[in-house]
């Protein structure tokens, strides 16, 4: 007889290790089931973010802002410095270091809560009087039974037609993430977060890095302003950021890889790149689910078709993060985990998806909350806006970086908080405070009437808040 448990979650990720661990905490009796594996054949639970996404990544990005802070920023503070090398291999092993880290938290989160952990592929293999029977293949078979289901399966990286991923020379986010050395020259397909957060990472070790971005627009989806600033110092940087570019045929040697490409102005190019990263977007991950078992409705994309409150068409099964519609990110995928444990309660989960933020960890980094000035005008919505640079912050001077700015937009009769938007230092932290303005639907005065400590980078939100009445202190 299979082991019975009141909640199945099928999928350790962000989404799905966070929803098992607030169901039981909910007093359910929780098994989560996840697939993934490290180099010695062990469980690694956190998904893609803590494996090959989220947190590796934020690990290379801090080594290789380090070294380039030690190559052309510490002389500015008196700190001399020698012969500058980086080793890739330390580099990386200290990234394989952060992500066991988070790997055996995980483990060590699912015994503190008493949630079950099967290491293996969840899959679905029939419904009966006692819920849903789901096989776990691993190591050694097996088969639960849960009440609830929680599918929690994540996304993959999306592949050009006709060039799949080696890992070697053609890569995807894992692989740009394993690069044993810095390529001479190194190409980036999709001007994206994650083409824009690897792009940085080997341009500051040394790479010549070329991005090939298909839209006519740099970072469509950010406010236009903080777009065109970021833009501008990315270039500054060294990025060579082409848009409107069409790819033509990839031709990978085995050693290297040769792209051709039409550029916006209609000529044509053929580039040759030691490396190849493809970031055009990432596709919901279903392989191996067998929803078809139990009927299990899948979108026209390949989503798993979920409601506002993420059930799906059967009834006590659910689905959350980048599996589902919605932006993929792992905070999101976290929220509706807890929805959905507390919902699966009789309690009201609650997610705003007014109110996710979204960051790109590049440095300068990007991050905004709520709408852009073109989604406003779109509308046809009133709106005032205040802008504040960093250069003109205290504290972004001691710093040394100065670069971006901090924006608002309010409702222009009830100066309603409609969207912040910050290009600068450390703005993945600073957008949770607008975050919370917006979820409490502050106003602009709010935020300016509120005593920020001095000198912080945040007086840069306090002064943009300012300017929406056109009273900024600073500048």
């Amino acid at each position: 007889m299979s082991k019975q448990f009141d909640v199945v979650v099928i999928g350790g990720g962000p989404g799905g290790y966070i929803a098992a661990i607030r169901a039981a905490q909910l007093g359910f009796s929780t098994a989560c089931i996840d697939a993934w594996t490290n180099e010695k054949g062990g469980p690694a639970p956190g998904g893609t973010c803590t494996n090959v996404g989220c947190i590796p990544s934020k690990a290379l990005l801090q080594s290789s802002e380090h070294f380039e802070h030690a190559g052309h920023a510490f002389a500015d503070h008196g700190i001399q410095v020698g012969e500058l090398n980086i080793d890739v291999a330390k580099m990386l092993g200290r990234k394989n270091t952060i992500v066991k880290q988070n790997n055996d938290g995980i483990i060590y989160l699912f015994k503190k809560n008493k949630v079950s952990f099967f290491h293996g592929l969840g899959s679905f293999v029939k419904a009966d009087a006692a819920g849903y029977e789901i096989k776990v293949t691993g190591k050694a078979e097996e088969t639960i039974t849960g009440k609830h289901i929680i599918v929690a399966t994540g996304s993959n990286a999306r592949a050009l037609p006709g060039t799949p991923f080696d890992e070697q020379i053609v890569l995807s986010n894992e692989g740009a993430l394993n690069i044993t050395e810095v390529p001479k020259k190194l190409g980036v397909i999709g001007a994206g977060v994650i083409g824009l957060e690897m792009g940085s990472v080997w341009r500051r070790l040394g790479a010549d890095v070329t991005v090939l971005e298909a839209l006519p627009t740099f970072l469509g989806a950010v406010d236009e302003q903080i777009a065109k600033e970021a833009h501008k110092l990315f270039v500054k940087q060294g990025l060579s950021i082409n848009l409107g570019v069409k790819i033509g045929e990839i031709v990978n040697s085995g050693k290297d890889v040769s792209v051709a490409y039409t550029d916006d102005k209609g000529v044509e190019h053929k580039a040759v790149f030691d490396k190849l990263i493809i970031s055009i977007g990432r596709t919901p991950n279903t392989n191996g689910l067998n929803a078809e078992a139990v009927g299990l409705a899948l979108d026209e994309r390949g989503f798993v078709a979920v409601d506002g409150d993420c059930k799906t068409n059967l009834p006590n099964v659910w689905a959350v993060g980048d599996v589902v519609r919605g932006p993929m990110l792992a905070h999101k995928a976290e929220e509706e985990g807890v929805a959905v444990a507390e919902r699966i309660a009789g309690q009201h989960g609650h997610v705003n998806f007014n109110t996710i933020p979204w960051v790109i960890y590049t440095s300068p980094e990007i991050a905004w909350v709520g709408r852009t000035e073109q989604q406003l005008k779109a509308d046809g919505v009133a709106y005032k806006a205040g802008t504040f640079p960093f250069m003109a912050n205290g504290r972004a001077r001691a710093l040394g970086d100065t670069s971006g700015m901090v924006k608002f937009l309010a409702d222009a009769s009830t100066d309603e908080i409609l969207g912040v938007h910050i290009v600068g230092p450390m703005a993945s932290e600073l957008i949770s405070e607008a975050v919370v303005a917006m979820e409490f639907r502050a106003s602009s005065e709010d935020i300016a009437r509120i005593c920020h400590a001095h000198p912080s980078l945040s007086e840069a939100t306090k002064e943009a808040a300012l300017a929406v009445d056109k009273r900024s202190l600073n500048f």
